[in-house]
């Protein structure tokens, strides 16, 4: 006896490009006390943290009002969400390169401890070495990504003072993630049969 042919529909599970979070942005980019003793082991200018974050919470707030008007609520909650989440992302991607170029200057550090590594010894006189440049590189990378991180809390503090509730990321869907490649083996592979 033939057993009976059962199909099982199989759940569909889109995976999600996941955004990036007020988190994320905190965990990769300096914070005010960081920021500070950067500034002052380098030499570099000490950024207004306080005043870039009040500055961005006013421009949201602002360009909110001047829109309320023209758009609904669900119009403005989308709005807002996509206008913070660009604020988050740039935030994001500045920690993430701080965080490669302090690799980078701690590898230099210590490979040009070694005095046995010619390359890595210092330059001429007047000039820094590569790993004193490699400092001062992720040091500016740092201030850079701590003013961005003052922007995007502020956006994000904004964000929660117009519309009312915290703000997440969106989460979207990863366009045919897999399918594509999928897809066009199988094609492919038919037209080689004929």
């Amino acid at each position: 006896m033939a057993k009976p042919v059962t199909t099982r529909s199989a759940a569909r599970v889109v995976p999600l490009r996941k955004g990036a979070t007020l988190e994320m942005v905190r965990f990769t980019c300096p914070d005010t006390a960081q920021a500070m003793l950067i500034a002052e082991s380098f030499g570099i200018a000490v950024v207004d943290s306080d005043g870039i974050r009040e500055l961005h919470e006013r421009l949201i707030i602002e360009t909110a009002d001047s829109l309320s008007n023209g758009l609904g609520d669900k119009a403005m909650q989308i709005h807002l969400q996509r206008i913070v989440g660009a604020y988050v992302g740039s935030a994001h991607g500045a920690g993430q390169f701080y965080s490669r170029a302090v690799s980078e200057a701690r590898d230099a550090t210590a490979k040009s401890a070694n005095d046995a590594r010619d390359e890595d010894l210092d330059g001429p006189v007047g000039y820094d070495s590569a790993a004193q440049r490699k400092r001062e590189f992720a040091a500016d990378m740092g201030i850079q990504s701590h003013a961005l991180r003052m922007a995007a809390e502020g956006a994000v503090a904004a964000y929660g003072q117009v519309i009312g509730e915290a703000w997440k990321p969106f989460d979207r869907p990863v366009e045919n993630a897999g399918h594509s490649l999928d897809r066009k083996a199988a094609e492919a592979q038919l037209a080689a049969l004929g």
